[in-house]
């Protein structure tokens, strides 16, 4: 009888028969024992989980050490097993990929933003000295969206939104598409499940009828194509759902309307064949005009390479036909993941063809070393990983990839930073462009420069779209301009305490500061505050770390009070501090107070406090229908208000109700995401009349906040009605 190791063992001798199995499965057993006893949520032995990233990597042909890896990446997180044991018993390059896989979750972190930042910056940092990391973390990340349905509903949704936001995008840089691919089909499963499975439905019924469309294009290729004498495979792939919905989405159109569902792929052997494949399609069908891709002259910054056409077949029908080599699909599935195959070795070359490949992870690490703020990072990763390219041409002919949208100054900087510090204009296709000029593919740029420029406009960090060119821009400022940013950044500091009811005295104590500037990683109070000074930190977070220091040494009868006494005052009148519920309790201090949830005021609404019996002051809107009933017996009713307190959130429920379509949940979530408001809870369902309804629950800071959430939400084509739910 077969165990749960060989189906691995299997995939690894197939495509390395040299490997060394006993350090396999001897790591196989050693996690085995480690994780005995644990279960996943689904009730699996918790060993199914790494067996199940390994035979992923297996799948991508990788390596022994990262096969090895993935069988022990939770072992040190999970288990008592130490990072000395894993060394000594597997070895520094083992256990380095491990640790590079380790989450901070032992560490403490105001919210759970910073922590997942401060998780994928020490990602990004492993990932820099060995790639490998992340391969084995998009395999984990795969097989936890795989088993994703065991999982609560809220945390569903929080792990697709991180997957399609991320990871996939990661998956796309590195040239992963089989695993791209998957990743996104099961993430649009849990963010619009009722779009996706509407999509399925739809695809299967008409399914027959597309096959047999695209089955008689590939007749008909073949036999022209082995008329020329070349050997080749042909194949339809359907389109992936996730891709087919996006389109949807951004075109506004019903399946129907999107033709291209199936791609053709002719695999050859040369690159000569390619084109002389695409010479006969042409032949045999119109092409449309605007829609040929030439990716083997020109190939993407994640190393894909192949032709792409769109034609015009039977009936007027459109379909997309790929042709590629046989190395060239290689790549296009697996992608960055082939460097690590057993017959590439080690060699000189290849290292230094993959550090080509990856300039864009090299650019990341180095801008992540200017950047104090790991929410910012994480902001900022977010925004490079998840973008449409542009490319342009230098003026001798050579391809530039950036960002949509780009400016010349982001193009004078991809360059060479020398380029951007002394740029004074810039002409694209020989005309005189505005450095504001977006760049449009298939642009000429050439760059304008002078001797006496003396360095980057302050303002370009408003124009350009590329962290390379904000980063070299910045490390333009912070190096020439050093000395006026640490004054301007001891000023802004200065300026915040003192904006916060404290003194410098109060708080700039040597050890507090020291304290701050190493949470984040400067390595003295000059480089703090030169950051600050420049604009990259800002200022209120090295206020927040000293203020937490100040309270430690308060004894716990003084943290009733006021924060801090400004010295000196004028006034000897004591004030209380801000109440933390962000309500007031008139004529009562240090009161117990809650918000009620039969219809959850939030700041802006009018209000009325109830004292209950042992439990404080509820507060509920002046309209709530539980008001009047407390009027009916004894009067407990009390004065209450809002305080100025902006840090506090408050809870609140709406509903949507609209014409029920595809895509509605989708639409609703980006909202949230696009206005940074936290998203607590969504139950969306279908009610006799075929209406959608939407229950939201989220939080806010007052009501004007809910009513701009709410005007948007409006905005969605369908949307019938939103009202505040009551309880």
């Amino acid at each position: 009888m077969s165990s749960p190791f060989d189906k691995l063992a299997k995939k690894i001798i197939k495509y390395n028969p040299n490997c060394d199995m006993e350090i396999i499965k001897k790591a196989y057993d050693v996690s085995a024992s480690a994780h005995e006893g644990q279960q996943r949520i689904s009730g699996d032995p918790y060993i199914i989980h790494p067996l199940e990233v390994a035979i992923i990597l297996a799948d991508l042909e990788m390596d022994s050490n990262s096969i090895i890896a993935a069988l022990l990446h939770d072992t040190i997180e999970d288990t008592t097993f130490t990072i000395e044991a894993l060394s000594k018993e597997f070895g520094e390059e083992v256990a380095m990929l491990v640790t590079g896989l380790t989450k901070l979750e032992k560490l403490q972190f105001k919210s759970k933003q910073e922590q997942q930042a401060e998780n994928l910056r020490k990602m990004f940092l492993a990932m820099a000295k060995d790639l490998r990391v992340i391969l084995i973390k998009l395999a984990d990340r795969l097989h936890n969206m795989r088993t994703l349905k065991y999982m609560r509903e809220d945390k569903q949704l929080e792990k697709a939104r991180e997957t399609l936001e991320i990871y996939a995008p990661i998956a796309h840089r590195l040239g992963i598409l089989k695993i791209k691919w998957e990743l996104e089909d099961l993430c649009l499963r849990y963010i619009d499940p009722k779009g996706y499975y509407e999509l399925v439905d739809k695809i299967s019924v008409r399914r027959k009828e597309r096959e047999a469309f695209i089955n008689s294009i590939i007749s008909s290729l073949e036999a022209k194509i082995t008329d020329l004498g070349v050997t080749t495979q042909i194949d339809g792939r359907p389109k992936h759902f996730y891709s087919i919905y996006k389109k949807m989405q951004a075109q506004k159109k019903s399946l129907d309307q999107i033709y291209d569902l199936f791609a053709v792929r002719v695999i050859v052997n040369t690159v000569k064949e390619c084109y002389t494949v695409l010479g006969l399609v042409h032949e045999l069908y119109k092409p449309l005009p605007g829609r040929f891709k030439d990716y083997i002259s020109m190939p993407k910054p994640n190393m894909y390479q192949s032709l792409h056409t769109t034609l015009i077949g039977p009936k007027g029908t459109p379909f997309e036909i790929q042709i590629r080599t046989w190395e060239m699909h290689e790549i296009a599935e697996v992608g960055i993941a082939a460097h690590w195959k057993y017959k590439h070795g080690n060699s000189a070359e290849s290292n230094k063809n993959l550090d080509s490949k990856i300039a864009w992870l090299r650019q990341v690490v180095e801008w992540e070393k200017d950047t104090g703020d790991p929410e910012e990072f994480l902001e900022n990763l977010k925004i490079d990983l998840f973008t449409d390219e542009v490319f342009v041409f230098t003026p001798k002919g050579d391809v530039v990839n950036l960002r949509a949208g780009s400016s010349p100054i982001d193009f004078a900087y991809a360059i060479h930073s020398a380029i951007g510090n002394k740029m004074m204009g810039a002409k694209v296709n020989g005309k005189i462009v505005s450095l504001e000029y977006a760049l449009k593919n298939g642009d000429i740029v050439e760059v304008l420069t002078a001797s006496n420029i003396h360095g980057p406009n302050r303002d370009w960090l408003k124009i350009v779209k590329t962290s390379q060119a904000k980063n070299k821009i910045n490390q333009w400022f912070k190096k020439e301009k050093r000395d006026e940013n640490i004054i301007r950044g001891k000023e802004s500091l200065d300026g915040e305490i003192k904006k916060q009811g404290f003194t410098t005295n109060q708080l700039l104590k040597p050890e507090w500061i020291e304290s701050a500037y190493k949470k984040y990683s400067f390595t003295s109070t000059e480089d703090m505050f030169a950051t600050i000074g420049l604009g990259a930190l800002s200022p209120n977070k090295i206020v927040s770390k000293l203020k937490e220091e100040y309270r430690k040494t308060l004894k716990p009868e003084e943290l009733d009070e006021r924060l801090i006494e400004i010295a000196p005052r004028k006034s000897t009148i004591k004030k209380n501090k801000p109440p933390e519920q962000g309500i007031i309790v008139k004529g009562i201090e240090n009161c117990l107070v809650r918000v009620s949830r039969c219809c959850n005021p939030v700041p802006g609404d009018k209000i009325v406090g109830y004292i209950t019996r042992g439990r404080g002051v509820s507060v509920h809107t002046k309209s709530c229908p539980n008001v009047n009933s407390y009027l009916d017996g004894e009067n407990r009713l009390i004065e209450v208000s809002w305080s100025t307190n902006e840090k506090v959130s408050y809870i609140s429920d709406i509903t949507i109700i609209a014409h029920d379509k595809p895509g509605l949940v989708f639409e609703v979530t980006n909202i949230f995401a696009e206005s940074k408001i936290s998203l607590k809870g969504l139950v969306a369902r279908t009610n006799k009349e075929t209406k959608a309804i939407v229950n939201i629950t989220l939080e806010i800071s007052n009501i004007e906040q809910l009513e701009k959430i709410i005007n948007r939400l409006q905005k969605i084509q369908g949307v019938i009605e939103i009202s505040r739910t009551k309880q």
